[in-house]
């Protein structure tokens, strides 16, 4: 049943939030999912989005409703409880929680056609410490010597990590990125980052990006802004930081993002010679219906088909697996047609990463 299954997939992001560093999140979460299981003012929020694609979209989605209204002023009694707003949480207060909870019903209650409204769009992150893999990726396709990249985005959202190239990557050993950055991720590396990464590097030139996807974000409207802003987790302010130094960025070389779907948009995508040529993509698989993906995979494989040592070709993934009964996010890459590297594995947020164990590898 629908609702049943918003339930389920409620306390499923529930756990999420909990494992990766959200406590707020994972208290509201755990309270909603009875809410809409009794028939409360969040099952009326998601009614007709129970099914929304993607695993708990449905929960991200009401989560990034209330966010932007506490954002916007609009509700000020859960600003208290929301630190994004100068509030506090305290994760250790059964009492705290119920009082963000109790905040969190009535805003939702008080706000049904904002938050229906809200409803009817994707989750859209565009979390940008997952340009921490994308990054890895290609420094390992260009170990073996320098190329110019042209690069192209699936699922790209606002484009922010089509800049990924101008963020900091740090730990021991490593450092990439200009020292200056706006976007500073550090503790890039759970352990010691691999030798490859820890030594010389050939410094990446870019002569395109371009990304693609079915809603695209203007990170430079303000309506754009406050979108990927409500998708952060509200406790989280170094993901927020990012962020705010990510659309700094854009500001200065605005992201090209065509309002297409990765299919049609890899269609007119060509090799060419003098030149690396990648596609790359980051938690954005499980959106995709199966059919586009078949698609998408086609293209890939002609990509590959014809890739060529004057003009290579690569594809680099930062996506879930199924691994026997767990999912693991993993970095995988794979140059032309020969064999797909398991390169690193990473929280889906993509900080830290480390190397993937031996049966995870290739």
């Amino acid at each position: 049943m629908p609702l049943e299954h918003a339930v389920t997939m409620t306390e499923h992001q529930a756990a999420a939030c909990a494992e990766l560093g959200s406590p707020l999140y994972a208290a509201l979460l755990h309270r909603a999912a009875r809410d809409i299981a009794g028939g409360g003012p969040c099952a009326t929020a998601i009614a007709g989005y129970e099914d929304a694609p993607g695993p708990a979209a449905v929960a991200l989605r009401l989560l990034g409703a209330v966010h932007a209204l506490v954002l916007t002023g609009r509700a000020p009694a859960l600003e208290a409880h929301y630190p994004s707003a100068g509030g506090s949480f305290d994760p250790s207060s059964p009492a705290a929680a119920e009082a963000a909870w109790a905040a969190f019903r009535d805003t939702v209650a008080a706000n049904l056609p904002w938050v229906k409204d809200w409803l009817t769009r994707p989750p859209q992150t565009n979390e940008v410490g997952r340009a921490n893999l994308l990054i890895t990726g290609l420094l390992h396709t260009l170990a073996t010597g320098p190329l110019p990249v042209r690069l192209f985005e699936l699922g790209s959202s606002a484009g922010l990590n089509l800049l990924a190239d101008r963020f900091r990557c740090e730990a021991p050993g490593f450092a990439y990125g200009p020292a200056d950055s706006p976007v500073l991720l550090p503790q890039a590396w759970q352990d010691t980052p691999p030798g490859w990464l820890t030594g010389p590097q050939h410094p990446l030139e870019f002569t395109e990006r371009r990304g693609c996807d079915p809603a695209p974000i203007g990170p430079l409207s303000p309506e754009g802004a406050l979108a990927l802003r409500a998708y952060v987790w509200a406790d989280q302010p170094a993901r927020a930081a990012r962020l705010n130094g990510a659309l700094r960025l854009a500001a200065e070389l605005p992201p090209r993002v065509e309002a297409t779907g990765a299919a049609d948009f890899l269609r007119d995508v060509h090799g060419a010679d003098g030149a690396l040529t990648v596609v790359w993509h980051s938690i954005m698989r499980q959106y995709v219906p199966k059919p586009e993906w078949q698609r998408v995979e086609g293209e890939l494989a002609r990509l590959a088909a014809a890739s060529t040592p004057a003009a290579p070709f690569a594809h680099i993934a930062f996506e879930p697996r199924r691994v026997g009964t767990e999912h693991h996010f993993l970095l995988t890459v794979r140059v032309g047609t020969g064999p797909e590297q398991v390169l690193a594995e990473a929280p889906p947020h993509g900080l830290p990463a480390w190397q993937p164990a031996a049966a995870l590898g290739s």
